[in-house]
């Protein structure tokens, strides 16, 4: 079964209530909010992520109120330009490396499930690394 999520937009809801539904699908992944997009294949400076307590009217150019739906077989670049193209919001999707997080810029191409699971498996290595040492 594929996994799916759909997540409501609307001005004034808080990023962190966003993060927190898009994390619990992905837990080795997580999503920022910037003031300006970014470039194909360029990271954003973290200088411009946006406070997870902003509320979405704050953060985006266009104030349409409506769903986004995400699927597990969905690239990066996908679900990032339609938070871009549908609502006006920059985002980009992050990958929990150990204890580090990693812009996707690279792998955008990558589905959801594959940045999770890389993610999960990155983790699991460091961690057993540290144990053993």
């Amino acid at each position: 079964m594929q996994k799916s999520l759909s997540i409501s937009i609307e001005d004034g809801k808080k990023i962190q209530l966003i993060q927190q539904e898009f994390n619990a699908m992905f837990p080795y992944l997580k999503i920022e909010f910037f003031s300006t997009p970014h470039k194909n294949n360029e990271g954003s400076a973290k200088k411009i992520i946006r406070s997870s307590y902003s509320t979405i009217g704050e953060c985006r150019s266009i104030h349409n109120s409506g769903v986004v739906y995400i699927t597990a077989d969905m690239s990066v670049k996908d679900l990032e330009q339609m938070f871009y193209n549908t609502f006006g919001l920059s985002t980009q999707v992050f990958r929990k490396s150990g204890r580090v997080w990693l812009e996707t810029t690279v792998t955008d191409k990558w589905t959801l499930e594959k940045q999770n699971h890389e993610g999960e498996e990155l983790s699991k290595h460091l961690l057993s690394d540290d144990r053993n040492n």
